[in-house]
């Protein structure tokens, strides 16, 4: 894949980056060198490599899934302006 001086220029604009005229030659040449490693990355083999979730082997600490109603229940409905058996009350706005 190759990226053309149009290319920077959208890329430029859609990162909100002020880009001169003189600048896009180089960094389409940097975008290039980037396409280029990016497309090395996919030629190496990752058959059987486990995800890492950092360079050093550990375990993440894992926890198991509580469904609660967090325990304010009664807090949170207060700063309601209308509520009834601990809904908030909204008004329709549909037919």
């Amino acid at each position: 894949m190759s990226v053309d001086a149009d290319t920077v220029r959208r890329v430029a604009h859609l990162a909100r980056i002020a880009v001169a005229e003189d600048e896009v030659e180089s960094l389409k040449g940097e975008l290039n060198a980037i396409l280029t490693f990016v497309e090395q990355l996919a030629e190496v083999n990752v058959e059987g490599v486990e995800p890492m979730t950092s360079v050093t082997p550990m375990a993440m600490k894992m926890r198991e899934d509580q469904v609660t109603d967090g325990g304010i229940a009664d807090d949170v409905i207060a700063n309601a302006p209308a509520h009834e058996h601990h809904f908030f009350l909204v008004p329709k706005v549909v037919e």
